[in-house]
């Protein structure tokens, strides 16, 4: 049966060709809906840019016909802009005025005349709303990966006989043939499926406790190379740091980009600028020119324009935790590091003075072409699959990006586990031998105790 989608301001918002996502079901857009993407038709953020997107399609449409008597798309359904059922009954505490109201008041109209109605929204709470006056209701999503636990993580256990770990020890070479994967669900062993660039912990079957850590190449399982490198003395502590390290660690020119989830405490931000750090001022080769670092609490989404002072000084509120983890490096000794505070700030204050390390909002990467440059995107999770394909488009030659976040913590209010940048981009590069990724485990934080314990309670 034919269904009638209506849909939110801020699913046309989040994708203006959302329109075309419903196949040969009809669309209506309540004429409330046309008012508000009006008001942000000025605005110059991606919102902005979205709304007025979307006038552009639906004015294309409009001249194939008439809105308010359906248009045909091209999967067989129709759109319509629907301006009755105003005195559609909804509860009467309800201010009629707000658009929500209104567009629950489309759909409940357009339900009493015998239509299968569906509210498409990214609001939990006009979800919720619709859901009360008996209105189905459901969430949009474009590019939508799998649910979070269902999510490429980079890394994978097998098992292998003891001949043949040693074998490997000797001759730093295994084939995938060589390997098992247990599944806990059948009980049974299997050969795994792996991906290019995947990192593994092989264990004897015969001996668990034996193991090996290793990449699949795309060929051959081959040793970590890079696993036991201190930069500025900061030095893996757990298997998932070493596996981060080996990917950050591999030439741009063979893995220029890096994914690496996890929760807060694993020291993602750390080793990103750490190894950075390493490659621009310590080794000195000229591969890299600077570190660029960028936060999306300064998004294409934001305006920073209010804010007092120059581009750097109105950046410099959000990339306090930037500053956090430079204090760490430009001083190793814990027991000092503190004592003089002024001196500490004034290190750190070197790097920027110096250029070794420059701060960015990411509404500035847009049409840039970065060479050579040490980027880092911190806290990606809150970026949309548009900002981040936008980011990733802008690397050139010998720059190695950096994309790191906690998929638990996403404060963009149209994002979640399934729908953010981050993780979608990890999903699509699953496999591709320019990128490397891990997913770090909560019990690989190493913040502090209490922080590893309330990772794991909280």
């Amino acid at each position: 049966m034919k269904r009638t989608y209506v849909l939110d301001t801020n699913v046309i918002l989040y994708s203006p060709n959302a329109i075309f996502s419903f196949g040969e079901n009809d669309v209506v857009i309540p004429e409330v809906v046309l008012e508000e993407l009006d008001a942000y038709k000025k605005d110059k953020s991606d919102l902005g840019a979205n709304a007025r997107h979307s006038a552009r399609i639906i004015d294309k449409l409009r001249k194939q016909g008439k809105l308010n008597k359906g248009i045909e798309l091209p999967g067989g359904g129709k759109l319509r802009v629907e301006m009755n059922h105003l005195s559609a009954e909804i509860p009467p505490v309800w201010n009629k005025n707000k658009p929500d109201n209104r567009i629950i008041q489309v759909c409940k109209g357009l339900q009493e005349q015998g239509e299968d109605v569906c509210l498409v929204t990214k609001d939990i709470f006009e979800r919720i709303k619709a859901d009360t006056v008996d209105i189905d209701a459901e969430d949009f999503y474009e590019k939508m990966v799998p649910e979070y636990e269902s999510q490429y993580t980079g890394r994978i256990e097998v098992f292998t006989s003891s001949v043949k770990l040693d074998e490997f020890y000797q001759k730093r070479v295994l084939l995938p043939e060589d390997l098992m994967y247990y599944c806990s669900d059948t009980g049974q062993y299997s050969m795994p499926e792996l991906f290019v660039n995947q990192f593994l912990i092989i264990h004897s079957i015969e001996n668990q406790r034996k193991t090996a850590l290793a990449r699949y190449d795309g060929k051959e399982i081959v040793p970590l190379i890079f696993k036991e490198n201190s930069p500025l003395g900061i030095s893996p502590r757990n298997v998932g740091q070493k596996f981060m390290l080996e990917a950050l660690y591999m030439d741009a020119d063979k893995v220029p980009l890096v994914i690496v989830k996890g929760p807060a405490g694993t020291a993602k931000t750390l080793f990103s600028l750490a190894v950075g750090l390493q490659k621009v001022m310590e080794e000195n080769t000229g591969q890299y020119r600077r570190i660029l670092v960028c936060r999306p609490n300064v998004t294409m989404d934001e305006e920073i324009g209010f804010l007092p002072g120059t581009e750097q000084e109105k950046i410099s509120p959000f990339m306090r935790p930037i500053f956090d983890n430079l204090q760490i490096l430009v001083d190793s000794d814990e027991k000092e590091r503190y004592k003089d505070e002024k001196e500490l700030d004034d290190k750190v204050r070197e790097l920027f003075d110096r250029k070794i390390i420059t701060t960015e909002a990411v509404a500035f990467l847009r049409g840039r072409s970065i060479v050579k440059n040490w980027v880092i995107i911190d806290e990606a999770q809150n970026l949309s699959p548009k900002q981040i394909k936008a980011i990733i488009t802008r690397v050139g030659e010998g720059t190695k990006l950096i994309l790191i976040g906690d998929p638990d913590q996403i404060d963009h209010a149209y994002l979640d586990s399934r729908s953010n940048g981050l993780c979608y981009a990890a999903e699509k590069m699953k496999g591709s031998e320019l990128c490397c990724q891990v997913t770090l485990k909560y019990d690989e934080c190493e913040r502090s105790p209490l922080a590893y314990e309330s990772s794991r309670r909280l």
